[in-house]
């Protein structure tokens, strides 16, 4: 799940006099109920990090926020960057469909990755693939002249499951119908919009590579094409084995249904997968089995009862059942069930997850099954930059919305009406950039929240779906492969492009964003969330894949072939034979 920017976070009326808005104070109230309940607890520093408070901001100050202006500067490094882009739309809008295309899954974006690296090999970046073992991971670097900034960017390109839609499509019309007259289904799809968050990316690097080519402007731009960011994978782990170290400030920006940037914070989050084992038996005569999917039912239900008295309002509990047996004639010998952890920091992660894991292992008891957890991933809350999501702004402002065609206004109008929504097409505008809400009440996570605790970070949101949507869906599917799309990548493009040439061309912007950087992270020690001995999940490349990017299988990050999880448990006994009445 990725941490969204969405301009509804913000209201736009302000109450008068206290400089929050009407969401925001009912939020406090809502807050203040909360803390007066709540067991007293020491503070955690990773979530002081992310107030105004760590960076000497007073409470009045914040609420009399005014954003500044002037930051953005109109250089000629910057109309060579934006021209740029304008001049290879076409190319740029042919990559995003090219991914849009491939549809391909987390860890598996064979073509996806070549595309974006291919695109970026043509700009004048050097490319290597397997960044931190990872097969569909690369890392391009341009560098012109010594001594100057190291700028990075944050590229993605997976896709979602059952997420298939026809591009351009106003109703649900799924591009790939899965026939199976007991379990039909849909093809995966970019419900998320990385095709246009990657291509996006490239295209700024690229972008500000030809303005430092044309203006003499010492920089090392860095892309880094991130696998299996819908897992939250890719970016944790390659944080933890030092890839993002040597940065000087990181672009991040997302598909939403607004155009917006701020300096708000994410929920830190822990993946963890439960398999219970089981005995396989006939359905028909069922005593002795024992049923993995019964543990996993069994989990699933008494989880649901953590939600009144062991969640505070930043947590998040989701889960699926993503493995229950295939026929009800056979007791399922293996089932497995996946959650989402998440809360405001890692040790607000961690208590709950001792709860979930504790669910898990009455579920095996009672159903006299046995249960084994893999954490698959884990990251940070995110670390946000006031100064960065300033400059970020100004650029957004006066560079202005995406500018959407009649035609992409009629397909967002179509698909809120095939929704039951408002028929009120796409954001238009760019969001007043306001303060966070003074208390945090949680919501997505994001795997670039580990590298903002690693060097300055900015995120932005541009419009690519229609207001009243959600990522995550066949609409943003539709959206993303067509117009809407195409107009929010350009637009993305320009915004990320722009404000990484003001670091370039106003060094002080940059030394800035660093001194707000050291003072938000005074006293807090970043480790990865990831536990001791993790080893990231990985698909076998085709040949061909390996051969093309220059890798070796298997990385030395990893033990192949992987362990077998294989049941050895035994019928269930129902105790001494009866005898029979006589």
């Amino acid at each position: 799940m990725c941490d969204l920017h969405d301009p509804n976070e913000h209201s736009h009326e302000a109450t008068a006099g206290s400089g929050l808005s009407r969401r925001q104070i009912v939020q406090l109230l809502g807050a203040a109920g909360i803390a007066t309940t709540a067991v007293t607890a020491t503070a955690d520093p990773a979530v002081a990090a992310t107030a105004d408070s760590a960076v000497g901001v007073t409470e009045a100050q914040a609420a009399a926020y005014t954003p500044p202006e002037g930051l953005a500067e109109d250089s000629a490094a910057k109309r060579t960057a934006l021209a740029w882009i304008e001049q290879n739309a076409s190319r740029i809008t042919d990559l995003n469909d090219e991914i849009w295309e491939h549809a391909e899954l987390s860890l598996r974006e064979w073509n996806s990755s070549l595309a974006q690296a291919d695109f970026l090999r043509k700009a004048g970046f050097d490319i290597e693939f397997g960044t931190a073992g990872f097969p569909t991971a690369f890392t391009a670097t341009y560098r012109r002249g010594k001594g100057g900034p190291v700028i990075g960017f944050s590229g993605e390109y997976d896709a979602l499951p059952g997420l298939s839609q026809k591009a351009g499509a106003g109703e649900h019309d799924p591009r790939e119908y899965v026939h199976d007259p007991f379990a039909p289904g849909y093809g995966p799809g970019h419900g998320c919009g990385h095709c246009a968050l990657g291509t996006a990316a490239a295209a700024a690097a690229a972008a500000v590579a030809e303005a430092a080519r044309r203006h003499r402007l010492d920089v090392t731009v860095k892309f880094f094409g991130s696998t299996a960011e819908e897992q939250l994978i890719g970016k944790t782990y390659a944080v933890s084995q030092g890839v993002y170290d040597g940065l000087d400030a990181f672009l991040d920006w997302h598909p939403s249904t607004g155009n917006a940037t701020g300096w708000g914070t994410s929920n830190a989050m822990t993946a963890i997968t439960f398999t219970f084992l089981g005995v396989a038996g006939h359905g028909g005569t069922p005593l002795g089995n024992k049923s993995a999917l019964d543990a996993a039912v069994m989990m699933a239900s008494m989880s649901e009862f953590l939600r009144e008295e062991s969640m505070g309002p930043s947590a998040r509990l989701h889960w699926v059942i993503n493995n229950g047996g295939d026929i009800p004639n056979v007791t399922p010998e293996i089932a497995q069930i996946s959650y989402y952890v998440r809360e405001g920091s890692v040790a607000r992660v961690n208590s709950l997850l001792e709860k979930v894991i504790a669910v898990s292992e009455a579920a095996a008891r009672a159903s006299r099954t046995s249960v084994q957890h893999k954490i698959t991933s884990a990251c940070w809350n995110q670390l946000p930059s006031k100064a960065f999501a300033e400059l970020m702004y100004d650029n957004m402002r006066q560079i202005g919305p995406p500018e959407f065609s009649a035609e992409a206004q009629r397909l967002a109008k179509e698909l809120q009406k095939s929704l039951g929504l408002p028929e009120s097409g796409l954001h238009d505008e760019i969001s007043e950039l306001t303060p966070p809400n003074p208390v945090f009440l949680g919501g997505g996570s994001t795997d670039v929240a580990d590298i903002s605790w690693q060097v300055p970070t900015v995120s932005m949101g541009a419009a690519l779906a229609p207001i009243g949507t959600k990522m995550h869906t066949w609409s943003t599917a539709s959206c993303a492969g067509s117009a809407p799309g195409h107009a929010a990548i350009r637009a993305a493009a320009k915004y990320l492009a722009a404000t990484a040439v003001d670091l370039l061309v106003k060094p002080e912007l940059l030394r800035g964003l660093k001194e707000e950087f050291d003072k938000r992270r005074e006293g807090v020690e970043w480790r990865t969330a990831l536990p001791e001995g993790y080893e990231p999940p990985m698909y076998e490349p085709p040949a061909w894949f390996l051969q093309r990017t220059g890798q070796s299988w298997p990385p030395e990050n990893i033990t192949w072939p992987p362990r077998r999880i294989v049941s050895k448990e035994k019928f269930s006994s129902l105790g001494p034979a009866l005898q029979p009445q006589t």
